[in-house]
């Protein structure tokens, strides 16, 4: 299977987190794997769709604040690298365990930093510091660099498929984004077979993510749910 390569760019908050929603929900009629990278036109958090909103306002100052789509801890976007994958229902990935996909990701990161130069190892066993907090402390295969994690991954699965919303927190001397991001494609065959194709989302993708933003992402009946 082929996999589709989107470079978004920077987006607004509620806008990031709405066009990763819009791809999952997409992956049915799309059929192939989407690798998307994408920046943030403004500092803010993303937190886990089950964390409670007030623990997580007390935890942080980056405001906005914004529940993603995905499970996990409090996620700062002041300085991050993010990314996404998405793949259909039926896929290889989709049907590991959680526990898989999530080491297959970083094991992906590993070997796009080993690419740069950067000796990083994937944590044999989870330390947590500070509840809730995504870079805290660590889980079992997120990815430390000096006993340090720099990228940790949340997940959704559904009848649509498999989202992956990823960050990496770029270790003091890292190289620039944009070669960690040419290191991440240069390594795929290794994690995803198939040749890459560029892509751009049709108007129908982008309707239903802007939708998403205006009336899901942005709102605090969403964000404050619980």
């Amino acid at each position: 299977m082929n996999w589709l390569l989107l470079n978004s760019g920077p987006g607004d908050p509620a806008s990031n987190m709405a066009l990763d929603e819009a791809l999952l929900e997409a992956m049915p009629r799309l059929g192939q794997p989407v690798l998307r990278f994408y920046g943030w036109t403004e500092p803010a958090a993303t937190f886990g769709y089950f964390q409670k909103f007030a623990e997580i306002e007390r935890a942080t100052p980056l405001r906005p604040l914004i529940r993603r789509p995905t499970g996990g801890g409090l996620v700062p976007h002041d300085a991050d690298w993010t990314y996404s994958l998405v793949f259909p229902a039926g896929h290889e990935w989709h049907l590991l365990a959680a526990t898989e996909s999530y080491r297959r990701v970083h094991a992906w990161i590993q070997a796009a930093f080993a690419q740069l130069g950067a000796e990083t190892e994937l944590a044999p066993f989870g330390k947590k510091n500070l509840p809730g907090q995504c870079f805290s402390g660590y889980e079992k295969s997120d990815l430390l660099w000096r006993g340090k994690k720099i990228a940790g991954a949340a997940q959704r699965r559904n009848q649509s498929g498999l989202l992956i919303q990823g960050s990496v927190q770029p270790p003091p001397g890292a190289r620039q984004r944009a070669d960690l991001e040419q290191a991440i494609c240069a390594t795929a065959d290794s994690f995803l077979a198939g040749e890459v194709t560029g892509f751009q989302p049709d108007t129908g993708l982008l309707r239903t993510a802007a939708g998403l933003a205006r009336t899901k992402y942005s709102q605090a009946g969403h964000n404050q749910k619980r």
